[in-house]
């Protein structure tokens, strides 16, 4: 493989990973930017997104669990709808689920501490992989990558001009989560309730002076970042193999990562900070492997004490 082939498919692969660490930053970056509300329940939503996306895009066998007692064919579990219809689904399920948890969870927490704030959504996000454990079973299941895709043949390889052949899924995860991530980037930078949003992060105050109801912003805000994450656990169980400690393995801890490079707050943050850490875990996982993560903590760490407040973040976010 020439050098610039090896530089062109660590590219797209930092770009394939990248594209879901941003989709989680943003989600995470809006709550704790605009809430100042500190979330470690993100990851959960990325695991429950990933389980809907499997229970409405498949039928999959399942031999444990709760749901595996009750299913007498357990070859016919999950509707089996195929992906398009899990990708309506769930996100609109999820941010859903994103305003009762603002309502009935976060709500209470605003004005406690962060100690507080971290120990419940903590105590959610295990309670999440537990309840995941219960009905489906420990047992993971295979990604469920889809085989056709608005009409088109999604399973086979792409050959590209110099970097060789990618499989047409892997390629379509980039165009299809940089869409979401340009739609979310327009609606929070170029419309009236964006400019909310951006208030609240710089001073939630003046929006409350301003006669803004900030209960009904907060509740789409949380409800648009859960949404974000149970779209990248969609995106990415279509990769990877799902089981109820992803949303800390793959979620929870890459979604922070890119928030302590971006900035909190900063959408623009999020998206750069994603891209960036994504294209050097897949330089790494090509170059030496077994120092990939030790690396990626290692530019965190770098970002972190050069910058705190991260790349586009300000100094205001996280001030109480």
């Amino acid at each position: 493989m020439g050098i610039a082939s090896t530089i062109l498919t660590v590219l797209i692969s930092g770009l394939q990973q990248g594209a879901i660490f941003a989709l989680l930053g943003i989600g995470l970056t809006i709550i704790l930017g605009t809430m100042k509300f500190l979330n470690l329940a993100h990851g959960a939503l990325y695991l429950v997104g990933a389980y809907v996306g499997l229970v409405v895009s498949q039928e999959v066998r399942i031999s444990t669990g709760l749901l595996g007692d009750y299913v007498q064919d357990p070859t016919a579990f999950g509707l089996g709808w195929g992906f398009f219809p899990a990708l309506i689904v769930v996100p609109v399920v999820l941010f859903f689920v994103g305003v009762l948890m603002e309502r009935f969870v976060a709500r209470p927490l605003y004005d406690r501490s962060e100690f507080e704030q971290l120990l419940i959504t903590f105590g959610l996000a295990i309670l999440t992989g537990e309840v995941v454990k219960v009905l489906m079973g420990t047992n993971p299941f295979s990604s469920y990558a889809p085989s056709t895709l608005f009409g088109l043949d999604v399973s086979g390889p792409i050959t590209l001009p110099v970097a060789g052949q990618f499989t047409a899924w892997r390629l379509l995860i980039i165009v299809l989560t940089v869409c979401i991530i340009g739609l979310t980037y327009l609606a929070i930078e170029k419309t009236d309730f964006g400019l909310v949003v951006q208030g609240g992060t710089h001073d939630a105050e003046m929006i409350r002076l301003l006669g803004i109801d900030v209960s009904r912003s907060n509740m789409i805000v949380f409800g648009i970042g859960a949404a974000l994450a149970g779209l990248a656990g969609l995106v990415g169980a279509t990769i990877i193999q799902l089981n109820p400690q992803m949303g800390t393995d793959n979620a929870l801890i890459p979604a922070f990562l890119v928030i302590v490079v971006g900035g909190a707050g900063s959408v623009t943050g999020a998206i750069v900070g994603g891209f960036a850490l994504g294209i050097v875990l897949a330089t790494m996982q090509i170059v030496a492997a077994q120092w990939s993560q030790i690396i990626l903590f290692s530019v965190v760490a770098v970002v972190l004490l050069v910058r705190p407040e991260g790349l586009f973040g300000s100094v205001e976010v996280g001030q109480s």
